[in-house]
């Protein structure tokens, strides 16, 4: 395959993540688009049991977005099935080395800070990490490895909550229930907007040179409580367990070297309209 759609290649668009940034980038960010399974508008490859495969399409590219991966979502709770978050972003370093593309970045997640408290910033340590939180702590160190050996470099985007990409909004249904703390409070996230997030993303992509780490959200957090009251959606309080976070806030000071975030990107309304905006993108494409 040449080069012709695009020096940039994501692999992983099949899923919520991939959809959105699809949605947004479709006329403006040339790219060859990656499923699994064949898809028009796709290129097919099992990342895994075809390497082959993997390393043409990567070649003639420059660049690599890798947004395969594992989640809750998709394999349940099991702590195995995550090590696929290590083999997928290797073989993506691995293909990249072969086809003599320059650089690669990872979709990494918030979930690799556990409960560490806030603002969280990108040399923070983890703590009482989650199965997937640790899969993506080590997906990061792997496949860094890797890449210092192969001269490629590589860029992890530990990806804060993505509207329409989440529990709340993307998973909303009749009876939502959420946790409510003691004091009235729901919890509160870094979040990111759809549109955002794309063009986060692609000003680091544009960039010459990028950290190894990014955290990628809109400054501040939002109350999950909030968000569904903007969106007009219906939901019941229930009491927070011992164990959950009130709070999980991403440090944006080093994005916001690359990408200027627009004025209340992070509040309640903006994001229910970016997400409300991609669904009418998506539904008219």
């Amino acid at each position: 395959m040449s080069g012709s759609d695009g020096d940039l290649l994501v692999l992983g668009v099949s899923g919520r993540l991939g959809r959105l940034l699809r949605a947004v980038w479709a006329c403006d960010v040339p790219a060859r688009w990656h499923a699994r399974r064949p898809t028009p508008g796709f290129h097919a490859c099992d990342i895994l049991n075809d390497t082959g495969r993997l390393r043409s399409l990567a070649e003639g590219a420059s660049t690599i977005l890798c947004l395969a991966g594992t989640t809750d979502r998709t394999v349940g709770m099991g702590r195995a099935a995550y090590a696929d978050n290590v083999r997928l972003a290797c073989a993506a370093v691995d293909a990249a080395a072969r086809a003599g593309c320059s650089r690669v970045f990872l979709a990494s997640s918030a979930a690799v800070y556990g409960s560490a408290g806030g603002p969280l910033h990108e040399d923070s340590p983890g703590r009482d990490l989650s199965p997937y939180g640790q899969s993506k702590r080590d997906m990061e160190r792997e496949a860094w490895l890797l890449a210092q050996s192969a001269g490629v470099a590589l860029c992890s985007l530990r990806i804060g909550n993505v509207a329409g990409a989440d529990a709340i909004l993307g998973d909303w249904q009749p009876g939502f229930r959420l946790d409510r703390f003691a004091d009235g409070s729901t919890p509160r996230r870094s979040y990111i907007g759809p549109v955002s997030l794309a063009r986060a993303v692609a000003a680091l992509l544009a960039a010459k040179a990028v950290p190894a780490r990014v955290n990628i959200a809109a400054p501040g957090v939002v109350s999950m409580g909030a968000l569904l009251d903007a969106a007009g959606l219906a939901w019941k309080a229930r009491p927070a367990p011992a164990n959950a976070l009130p709070e999980v806030s991403l440090s944006t000071e080093l994005l916001s070297r690359f990408w200027n975030a627009p004025p209340h990107a992070g509040g309640a309304t903006a994001l229910v309209a970016e997400w409300r905006g991609t669904l009418h993108v998506r539904a008219g494409a």
